[in-house]
């Protein structure tokens, strides 16, 4: 989607080395993936933008993190080999952060924003990030995409202000951003608690059991406290009074020994039922803007994670604190979604920026396991699980470590994929989700999502408005309606050019 005008008047988009770019969508093996290494262009970018901060988080820069226990309550080893999941009653330590997305460190807790949800497990087989939010979708599903939305989110360059006017353009032409924008600006946009809000994988991952089936699967964590949030009114009295009221809360609540705690729970997902889903829908079970119905994937319970034990301190365990959807574990592997594919790699590299290509030796992120491997120096490296050993393989030295077949993952088969930079914009269905969720409202809380989103949209441009009315009125004519009318726009109009858009 584009909505500039000949090319011949704007300048040519390039690379960093000033050579010029044909598209700006991720290189793929086929158009649901997975994505190239080969696509210098969107590495790149992602590195780029990985060191544009020193030396706060670029996102997720204000968080809050506990350790604790998971205990497996439920046998899913019929789904997976994963150590952590291996007999009914195991218990594994974990460290969680818990954040906000979008705010500086020095940002109010208690701010509408989407929120982090990353827990390290310290598994006997490594350390396992699950690395996620607490929605069950993102707003875009193309990784070349993400760093310029994170961008939106941040400061206009000339004023140093958060800017909706940015934010809007950006999700005006990402028609894909709605369902997660429905959920930002609805009752759930500003949990009252770090304990009182779920987490969710987001992505889809995939399980492989010991006879070498794979499985896709996604990740739910219930809050056991129950659901709260607050109203915007709420949210601006105790941001005028505490700015940090996410972190006292948690840390509070653990040192009164009122531990939270959540329920695990996963969802499941064969490659044939994976294909009927998506013929059946038109819906690509690896895109990160959309959810499995739980209807036709329930949840299966696996566990409860409880929060016991607070930091010592701050900077060493939380701030230092890398999480990074590649620590994956024998038994949980990645899945073709884009996004994940190009996170794999992007949040690793951004701990070697920020923390260091040792991190993973810094005690809140180092494994609990024997550690063997031939990576060597770097800052910050303190060989005490390597010593004086070859620092290359192969090798014919006695008691090195050596690579292990039984931990192989099934291949994947991707058919005759061409590879190509598909648009992510075309050919899906961005819209049913986001109105089946507005229909899920009662109408006063309808109302109230409205009123949020045009408060926020009011202050765009008027060419962005009517825009970005068009997806809302593609999602539920009703949606549209309410928007158009608490923005003082004509509704025939708004809805004249809606049909002229769908028409296009």
């Amino acid at each position: 989607m584009t909505t500039k005008g000949p090319a011949s008047k704007c300048p040519v988009l390039t690379t960093g080395e000033g050579a010029p770019i044909a598209r700006q969508h991720a290189l793929t093996a086929g158009p649901r993936g997975p994505v190239l290494m080969q696509d210098a262009q969107l590495l790149e970018q992602m590195q780029r933008f990985n060191r544009e901060r020193i030396p706060e988080r670029v996102v997720h820069a204000k968080g809050s993190g506990a350790y604790g226990t998971f205990t497996v309550t439920h046998d899913i080893t019929r789904f997976t080999k994963a150590s952590i999941f291996s007999k009914v009653g195991k218990k594994t330590e974990c460290f969680a952060r818990l954040s906000t997305v979008a705010g500086e460190r020095g940002a109010a807790d208690a701010e509408r924003d989407v929120r982090g949800f990353a827990v390290k497990f310290y598994t006997d087989e490594g350390n396992w990030d699950m690395v996620g939010n607490n929605t069950p979708v993102f707003f875009v599903r193309d990784p070349y995409k993400f760093a310029n939305f994170i961008h939106t989110q941040k400061r206009e360059p000339a004023s140093n202000l958060r800017c909706n006017d940015m934010q809007w353009d950006f999700w005006s032409q990402c028609p894909e951003s709605l369902h997660q924008v429905t959920i930002l600006f609805s009752d759930r946009g500003i949990p009252a608690t770090l304990r009182n809000m779920n987490g969710y994988s987001s992505h889809t991952y995939s399980f492989i059991n010991a006879a070498g089936e794979r499985f896709w699967c996604k990740f739910h964590f219930k809050t056991n406290q129950g659901i709260k949030n607050l109203s915007c009114e709420e949210s601006a009295e105790l941001i005028g009074r505490d700015r940090e009221s996410h972190q006292r809360d948690l840390f509070g609540a653990i040192e009164r020994g009122e531990f939270p705690c959540w329920t695990l729970k996963v969802q499941i997902m064969t490659q044939a039922q994976a294909d009927e889903w998506s013929l059946r829908t038109g819906w690509n079970p690896f895109d990160l803007t959309k959810v499995w119905p739980h209807a036709d994937f329930p949840l299966i319970e696996v566990g409860r994670m409880e929060l016991n034990r607070n930091p010592e301190n701050y900077f060493a365990e939380v701030e230092q604190a890398a999480f990074k959807p590649s620590a994956l574990v024998p038994g949980i592997s990645s899945s073709p979604d884009k996004m994940l594919q190009a996170r794999l790699m992007s949040y690793a590299d951004t701990h070697m920026y920020r923390v260091g290509v040792n991190h993973h030796q810094i005690p809140v992120n180092k494994p609990r396991c024997p550690v063997m491997h031939y990576m060597r120096d770097g800052e910050g490296a303190t060989a005490e699980t390597y010593a004086s050993a070859p620092n290359y393989w192969p090798n014919t030295r006695a008691g090195t470590p050596m690579p292990d077949e039984n931990f192989l993952d099934p291949a994947w088969d991707l058919g005759q994929a061409v590879v190509d930079r598909y648009d992510s914009t075309q050919d899906h269905d961005d819209f049913t989700q986001a109105g089946n969720l507005y229909r899920m409202f009662d109408d006063a809380h309808r109302d109230r999502l409205t009123t949020r989103i045009a408060g926020a949209l009011g202050d765009a441009r008027q060419e962005i408005q009517k825009r970005q009315l068009c997806h809302f009125f593609r999602a539920d004519e009703d949606y549209g309606k309410r928007i158009a009318k608490k923005l003082g726009i004509d509704i025939e109009a708004a809805m004249a050019g809606h049909h002229a858009a769908a028409g296009a």
